[in-house]
This record gives structure tokens, sequence and C-alpha cells, in this order.
């Protein structure tokens, strides 16, 4: 479950927020309009989250990542939002 804190700390300038409660934060980036879908899952022995993303508001989402805290599932957005902007390199 994310807490208050953690939801407050999203950084509204960098992202959009569509949604932000206790299980469910959907971001838009500023910087790639790519839509991001976090969902948290409590296990019986830890927090996870689910990170999905589409790039465009009529494609289905797909899977991202998985983090353990709201914190690091921003920090690897961040992450592919800089290595969407510095030129992708198409993968063969």
């Amino acid at each position: 479950m994310f807490t208050t804190e953690e939801l407050q700390a999203i950084d509204r300038k960098y992202f959009t927020v569509i949604v932000a409660d206790a299980y469910d934060v959907t971001l838009i980036s500023n910087n790639t309009r790519h839509i991001w879908y976090i969902h948290s899952v409590e296990l019986k022995d830890r927090n996870l989250c689910l990170v999905n993303h589409k790039h465009k508001i009529s494609h289905p989402y797909h899977s991202h990542s998985r983090c353990g805290t709201l914190r690091k599932a921003i920090r690897d957005i961040k992450s592919h939002d800089e290595f969407q902007l510095n030129g992708r390199k198409p993968v063969r």
C-alpha cells in the first residue's frame, strides 16, 4: 500500500497525476507523454509495485518492471524517459 508521504512525494512538475491512491498510481510523463500505471501489491513478506506503461492513450498497457517501492518505480520511469529522449537505438 502506498503511504500518504509517498504519494505526496510524486514530482508533479515532472508528471501529470491522473490517479494517486493507496493501491494505484497513474501518471503521464510530461517529457515523453508516456502513460504509467503503478499498482501496489501487498505480499505476506514484502510490498511489490507492478509497473506498466504505454506510449499513447489508445495503446494497451504492457509490463515494464517490478519494484519494491513507489520511489524506485518513479526512478525507473525517469530512467526510461532519459533513454527515450537520448535517441533510443533499435533492438535487432
